[in-house]
Parts: C-alpha cells; structure tokens; sequence
C-alpha cells in the first residue's frame, strides 16, 4: 500500500473525483480526514472507506470559511498528531457569460475553488514545515490552462490555483513539502448532471479517446503524487485530459 501510515486530508470528499480519491487513499493505506459540506454525502463515502478496509472520518468543513478550515485541521492533528497529504479538491461551477455573470455567481467560485485552496494549505502548511515533509496537491482543471465560454469564475480560480502550486513549490520544496497541481479535462461527475446530452456528446467529440473521464483515473493520480513514487515531481501541473488539448 503506497500510502500506509500517511495522513490525508480531502476536502471536497462527497462525491466525484473527491469521493473516489478519498476511496483509493484509504485502500493505500491512508487515514483519510474526508471534508464537505454535505454531510449526508459525506457518511456514505466514509462507510465506502471502511468497509473498503481503510481507515476514514468525516468532517463537515466549507473550505470558504475559514474558522470551519481551522477547526477540521485542529481536530485531525488532535487525532492523529500529523498531516502528511493535502488534496484540495473542493470546488463548485456558477457559469454564465461574462455579459451576464453576476458578482454573487463570480465571488461565489472564487470563494470555494481558490480562496478555499489557500485556506486549507495556510491551515497544514506549518506542521508540514515542522515534520519536514508533506505533499499539497491542488485542483486545476483544463479550464484554468486553456479557458472556456462561459465560465469566467472558473477560469479564473483554476489559473490561479496553478500560480499558487508553483509558487508554493518554490516556497515549501527546500523544506520538504512537494506541491502539485493535476488539471482533468470532462470527467464523469455529478457536475455534469445538468449538461445536455448533445453537448456531451460535442464534449466527447473533442477527446481522442471519445469519452470522458472517470473519477478513479483522477484519484489514482493523486494516490501517485502523494506517495513516495512521486518524490522528486515538484511544481508540476499534470494534464488528464485524454488529449483533448492536443
């Protein structure tokens, strides 16, 4: 098990990619903090863990507010006296063109999907500087390298989410904490429950692989990044996107 021993926190746990990374930490070996704000959601991915074999809590956590960061950070360190992984998945999507996007829809991404991302790595950057090692792996997207009609608030998060991986790799890589980006493309989630079938269809189209993604194939490049395979990739915004940007 890659991960035997190791502390993850993973916020955005309830479902999608979130779900399944939590899942395949606590089959690695992972004692898994799994963090939403659903909560009901929340305990069916917990019990998945356990009756997986693993090792897993929830906690009820909105990544925007920080005192909920705080607290779910405290609590884990009370528990298990480290924080060896930081996945941060959490994320949400309020589209609209920018000509009609309003600053409700637009604040409301940038509070989840990049101030939540520096709230949760401030919250465990420090014991990770202390312990002398540890692993931030952060939520981009194909959107934040390439943009996308519509999505403006998106956009704009998951570039920024790259500027903070390579900025915090600079910062924290000489004192052993790696930091990594993974950036999918369409992946099979909850997400696109609201798409219409001819557009997924166009979404499909434009892979070479003809389909989409599945949340496991995300969580299984977390689970690398995270373990000790990984120890010499800092900095790096990995592309999962069946080649739709080729």
């Amino acid at each position: 098990m890659r991960l035997k021993g190791k502390v993850a926190i993973v916020t955005g746990a309830g479902q999608g990619i979130g779900a399944a990374t939590a899942l395949k930490f606590a089959r690695e070996g992972a004692a898994v903090a799994a963090c939403d704000v659903n909560r009901e959601a929340l305990s069916k991915v917990v019990e998945a863990c356990r009756e997986a074999g693993g090792e897993a809590d929830a906690f009820g956590v909105d990544v925007a507010d920080r005192k909920s960061v705080n607290d779910m950070v405290a609590r884990v360190l009370a528990g298990h006296g480290r924080i060896d992984v930081l996945v941060n998945n959490a994320g949400i999507t309020r589209d609209a063109r920018l000509q009609k996007m309003t600053l409700e829809q637009f604040d409301d991404v940038i509070d989840v999907n990049l101030r939540g991302v520096f709230h949760a790595a401030q919250a465990v950057v420090d014991t990770m500087v202390e312990q002398g090692a540890g692993v931030i792996l952060n939520a981009s997207s194909v959107v934040g390298i390439y943009g996308n009609y519509g999505q403006t608030n998106y956009a704009a998060a998951k570039f920024g989410v790259i500027g903070f991986t390579k900025t915090w790799s600079r910062e924290l890589g000489p004192k052993g904490i790696r930091v990594n980006a993974v950036a999918p493309g369409f992946i099979d989630t909850p997400i696109l429950s609201t798409v219409p079938d001819e557009v997924m269809a166009k979404m499909r189209e434009q892979v070479p692989l003809r389909r989409l993604g599945r949340p496991e194939e995300i969580a299984s490049i977390y689970a690398f990044l995270a373990s000790d395979e990984a120890s010499y990739i800092n900095g790096a915004v990995i592309e999962a996107s069946g080649g739709m940007s080729l």
